[in-house]
C-alpha cells in the first residue's frame, strides 16, 4: 500500500526591524515610521526620495526624539549632491568624466563642482564628537 508523504512543516518567519534610537528588535508591522528631511540621504533607485530619510522607531516617543534630532540638523544642498555622486561612484566605475557623472546623477557641472568642494572641505575638518542623544 502506498503511503502519502506528509508535507514538511514550514517555519514562518516574520520580518523584524530595529529602532533607530535604542536598537530594540521589533516586528516590522509594529514599528512606527516617518520621513524626515536629511541632506545626506540619497535613495538608490527613486530620485524623488532624495533628501528624505525613513526613520524607524519602537514607539511615538522615540520617533519624536529622532525627528527632533533631524530637525536641528541643517539641510545642506551640497551634501545631498555629494551623496548622489558617492552613490554613483560606489555602484559603477570609480572614475568618470564630468559629463558621465552629470548624466548618471542628473546634476549640472556647477553643482558637481560645489559638491566636490564641499566634500573636500568636510574631509579636511577635524572630526567632531557627536553628543549623546
Amino acid at each position: 500500500m502506498w503511503r502519502r508523504r506528509k508535507r514538511p512543516w514550514r517555519l514562518r518567519v516574520s520580518p523584524v526591524t530595529l529602532c533607530d534610537l535604542c536598537a530594540m528588535v521589533l516586528p516590522a508591522d509594529e514599528a512606527v515610521r516617518a520621513y524626515v528631511p536629511d541632506s545626506s540621504a540619497a535613495h538608490p533607485t527613486h530620485d524623488w526620495f532624495d533628501g528624505l530619510r525613513l526613520l524607524t522607531a519602537c514607539g511615538e516617543p522615540h520617533l519624536e526624539r529622532l525627528r527632533e534630532e533631524y530637525r536641528r540638523r541643517p539641510f545642506v544642498q551640497e551634501e545631498l549632491w555629494a551623496a548622489k555622486i558617492g552613490q554613483v561612484l560606489a555602484d559603477g566605475p570609480p572614475s568618470l568624466t564630468l559629463v558621465q557623472l552629470a548624466c548618471r546623477t542628473g546634476l549640472h557641472e556647477p553643482e558637481i563642482r560645489r559638491a566636490v568642494a564641499w566634500h573636500n572641505r568636510r574631509r579636511q575638518e577635524p572630526r567632531r564628537e557627536r553628543p549623546e542623544p
